[in-house]
């Protein structure tokens, strides 16, 4: 009898104490890891002559990893830059005689200041200032004459650098260079494809440090801040795998928890989002589950 008892109490005991450990095991937050994903879209029309991309390529910005035709806007520039110089040539003796007139009214512009300087020691006269004046004015109104008529060539000259301008930006939107340091999740376009502007043509994402998103019930809330360090585990082989994490983001307003979480009673409490910034050494996947433990509190 004595022997049934005492088993009695050692489950008892066991019982309390496996109880015990799972209240104490409970993480504080539980989420997915996610990343921000971009979508690079194509900035111009045409063929992909050349697309090396693959998924899951790791991408250094700035890097050059496609090309759009240019045949076409090739053609363009030199039928522009032949037009350029075809109105060059017209307006050259035009242009000649704005460069004489303006080499005299250099010169008449030294001999007024020099005039001044003199007058000032009363070694020159009103006169000789107001008659320099004049040919100032003179040479003014010559150029002004000359820019006037030649104000169609100059302003159709105008027009044909614009047009270089913007040939010269598609040209350099026809190169695909990668915007941000990160790896390739998923490529829409292969070599030889027509695209066109704002197609995409791939999705990348820094996966270098992941963010994990959990939620924190108002009473956790207090006990959460940024610059937090905190432990995050993933499931591993055997045991769970640690690493270090730190909150990098908290909501500022409270959400119904969401759908994730399996039952319906604590789908319909308020929590609050959480993010936390963990460096990825290659093993952290986008949407793979963890757990938050507040380093402080355990």
């Amino acid at each position: 009898m004595k022997i049934t008892k005492l088993i009695i109490g050692i489950l008892i005991l066991a019982i309390t104490l496996i109880s015990c450990n799972k209240g104490n095991d409970k993480a504080d937050g539980y989420g997915n890891f996610e990343a921000t994903e971009i979508t690079i879209s194509a900035e111009n029309s045409g063929k992909l002559v050349q697309f090396t991309v693959e998924e899951g390529n790791i991408l250094k910005k700035g890097e050059h990893i496609g090309l759009i035709d240019t045949i076409q806007l090739n053609l363009i520039k030199e039928q522009l830059l032949v037009s350029k110089n075809t109105i060059i040539s017209k307006s050259k003796g035009v242009l000649s005689q704005i460069n004489v007139l303006k080499a005299q009214l250099k010169t008449a512009t030294v001999s007024k200041n020099r005039i001044e300087n003199l007058l000032k020691e009363n070694a020159a006269t009103q006169k000789q200032l107001d008659d320099i004046d004049g040919q100032i004015d003179v040479i003014n109104q010559q150029i002004r004459s000359v820019e006037i008529k030649n104000a169609p060539v100059v302003n159709e000259l105008k027009s044909v650098d614009v047009q270089l301008k913007q040939v010269e930006d598609q040209l350099q939107k026809s190169i695909i260079t990668n915007p941000v340091n990160g790896t390739v999740l998923v490529k829409y376009a292969e070599p030889n494809e027509i695209t066109s502007f704002g197609k995409p043509l791939y999705k990348i994402a820094d996966l270098s440090t992941m963010q994990l998103r959990v939620y924190v019930s108002e009473t956790q809330l207090s006990g959460v801040k940024i610059g937090q360090e905190v432990t995050v585990k993933i499931d591993g082989s055997e045991t769970m795998k640690n690493f270090a994490g730190s909150i990098s983001w908290i909501a500022s307003e409270a959400e119904f928890t969401p759908k994730i979480i399996q039952t319906k009673e604590e789908r319909v409490n308020l929590v609050y989002a959480v993010k936390v910034d963990v460096i990825n050494d290659g093993s952290l996947k986008i949407g793979m589950p963890a757990e938050m433990w507040i380093t402080s509190f355990h």
